[in-house]
């Protein structure tokens, strides 16, 4: 299972790697005509959100991920104060993009908010799209799993939708990390945990897209950051490509929008099923923070840590 977990994890960073040359791009065309089928990590436009990166670096929501991660790492456990700090940390002089909500945040721990009281109302999705190193570190503890899950989200995005939401994806790649296949394991945590939630709707109505255009779809449920509207295309990108992993993170990224948090989810529960063996390597070797990620995940306990540099590291021959 840690092997998995450890796939997981790079998955949804790479899924948002991928997703950044094009991210907020909300017009599928002007993707396809700019920028082709985007199957390699790309350098953002000039006049693109993120103009300031380069190929291979993260979002602003990937970034926040690594704080995460780095956290959890250094104190092999979450640790509320320690990942706040290291986010605030990340902002002094962060030369990338700030969204409302990391706005909104960073005012209310400058008026003097603690990490449980400091989080903005936003409703995005993003917030709750940070979680696969969580899931890794306590897949076998899923209550403090699902605790950490929505303290982490919370920090930033108090929207009690977000928060469920992180909480119900969490439960879901556990499940997967257990051997459940992830549309199996998307219905089954939704009864057992969330059948009086908006959760169960939005998933069902994802699942009833499965075997249409996912371009299509997901410009009918939306392509915006906010949770109602993104929920339903994750769910539909997951159980469409089930089986392909690859495939799921390129139309995720062709679909338009917020790709990156959409993204993170979709590569989050399908790397926690297929594991990256299909995965581009050039992805990896192009994406400037896997060796950084590979020693982070390195400090998760587990005694088969070698098996994972071997995946990452070793010649090109064995990708």
């Amino acid at each position: 299972m840690k092997k998995k977990a450890q796939a997981m994890v790079m998955a949804s960073f790479v899924a948002d790697s991928l997703a950044l040359g094009v991210h907020w791009i909300y017009d599928p065309k002007k993707i396809e005509e700019k920028f082709g089928r985007v199957d390699a990590l790309i350098k953002p436009h000039p006049k693109s959100f993120h103009n300031t990166k380069e190929k291979g670096a993260f979002t602003h929501y990937g970034d926040q991920m690594m704080a995460l991660l780095a956290s959890i790492a250094e104190k092999g456990a979450f640790d509320l104060a320690d990942f706040s700090e290291r986010w605030r940390r990340l902002f002094d002089h962060y030369e990338g993009y700030f969204d409302g909500a990391t706005k909104a945040t960073l005012a209310n721990f400058e008026a003097g908010k603690p990490p449980e009281k400091a989080g903005s109302s936003s409703d995005d999705l993003a917030g709750a799209s940070r979680i696969a190193p969580l899931i890794c570190l306590y897949r076998n503890d899923p209550d403090k799993l699902t605790e950490a899950a929505a303290a982490q989200t919370r920090m930033t995005h108090t929207d009690a939708s977000t928060v469920e939401s992180a909480q119900y994806f969490a439960r879901v790649a556990q499940a997967v990390l257990e051997g459940a296949a992830p549309a199996e394991a998307m219905k089954s945590v939704a009864e057992a945990h969330f059948d009086v939630s908006p959760v169960s709707a939005w998933l069902q109505k994802g699942l009833a897209a499965v075997d249409r255009d996912s371009v299509e779809v997901i410009g009918e449920f939306g392509r915006s950051c906010h949770t109602g509207e993104m929920f339903p295309g994750v769910v539909h990108l997951i159980a469409k490509y089930e089986n392909d992993l690859k495939e799921a993170l390129i139309q995720c990224v062709m679909t338009a929008g917020d790709s990156a948090a959409r993204g993170a989810l979709v590569g989050m529960v399908l790397g926690a099923y297929l594991g990256i063996d299909d995965l581009p390597g050039e992805w990896f070797d192009e994406m400037a923070a896997t060796e950084t990620i590979r020693k982070h995940l390195e400090k998760f306990p587990d005694e088969r840590q070698g098996s994972f540099r071997r995946r990452f590291f070793g010649s090109a021959g064995n990708r």
